[in-house]
């Protein structure tokens, strides 16, 4: 008999709620059998677990769930690695565009940041020396302590 998987299994294996599963069953991507008293009970085949581990992979990845469906989809069909293995390159260039691009966004607007804090130090130096230059001069201009406290003739 093949090893099968409950729900609270799987979950603890992926660190993942069965509220979670459970969803992924409802878009189709998990088929659990139905067992017990009107069904109630999931089991989880090998299978499942294969498709779920994939489905997170494709997440981390980036991809949509459904982009992740199609894709595992294609391996559930008869084998024509070749169309399987260009439909997979073809969403990952897309994503892989969609991901630079977003790079770049981050790095103009890091860019944008360092512009920023530049001009502000700038300002807060140029503010210093006005504030310390009436100090500075004060102190010059205090007339210096006599000893004794007599003026010499």
């Amino acid at each position: 008999m093949s090893t099968t998987y409950s729900i609270s299994d799987l979950a603890k294996e992926f660190d993942l709620t069965t509220r979670a599963i459970r969803f992924y069953e409802d878009l189709g991507l998990l088929q659990p059998e139905r067992t017990g008293p009107g069904g109630r009970n999931r089991v989880y085949s090998g299978r499942d677990r294969t498709r779920l581990k994939l489905t997170l992979r494709a997440k981390r990845l980036g991809l949509s769930l459904t982009e992740a469906k199609d894709i595992i989809e294609m391996y559930d069909s008869p084998r024509d690695t070749g169309a399987q293995l260009q439909k997979f390159l073809d969403v990952l260039a897309a994503h892989r565009k969609q991901v630079e691009e977003q790079m770049a966004d981050l790095q103009a607007n890091l860019d944008e940041i360092k512009v920023h804090q530049r001009e502000a130090k700038a300002l807060l130096a140029k503010s210093e020396l006005k504030i310390s230059k009436p100090v500075a001069k004060a102190l010059a201009t205090k007339p210096a302590a006599k000893a004794g406290g007599k003026k010499a003739a």
